[in-house]
């Protein structure tokens, strides 16, 4: 699994609720996690800024995909057990990015913490999420 490709892991998403929110990963290691993400309809509330919640969706994706990455080759899969969040500022249009990366990779849990960020590298949300590692069904 070590050799999964940026397309391949995109095509993971492919018809997914990342993929209708416009998610699309730029970058993964073991060490790291990349994303965009629009600002547009599909991602923002009725008052016409980002949706927090398209902000948890993206904060979310970027974790889980770090953390199977971590531990596919064990035949493993995580789940999201826990996921909080801080928004910190609007944004109305424009794309925003997601970096996440490890904060905790233990053999029953993962624990990332995500920034996300708008056009100009303003923070905008800053998130933990805690991941289970377990066996596929």
């Amino acid at each position: 699994m070590k050799n999964v490709t940026l397309e391949q892991a995109n095509e993971l998403n492919r018809g997914k609720l990342a993929d209708h929110l416009g998610i699309r990963i730029t970058e993964f290691t073991p060490e790291s996690v990349k994303a965009t993400m629009p600002v547009e309809e599909r991602t923002r509330q009725p008052m016409g800024v980002l949706h927090g919640g398209a902000s948890l969706v993206l904060a979310e994706t970027l974790a889980s995909v770090g953390a199977w990455y971590a531990v596919a080759d064990q035949g493993k899969v995580v789940v999201g057990m826990e996921i909080n969040a801080n928004h910190l500022r609007t944004v109305y249009s424009g794309t925003v990015t997601g970096h996440a990366v490890p904060l905790h990779q233990g053999r029953t849990s993962q624990v990332w913490e995500v920034k996300i960020r708008d056009e100009a590298d303003r923070l905008v949300c800053v998130s933990r999420c805690t991941l289970a590692v377990i066996a596929p069904r």
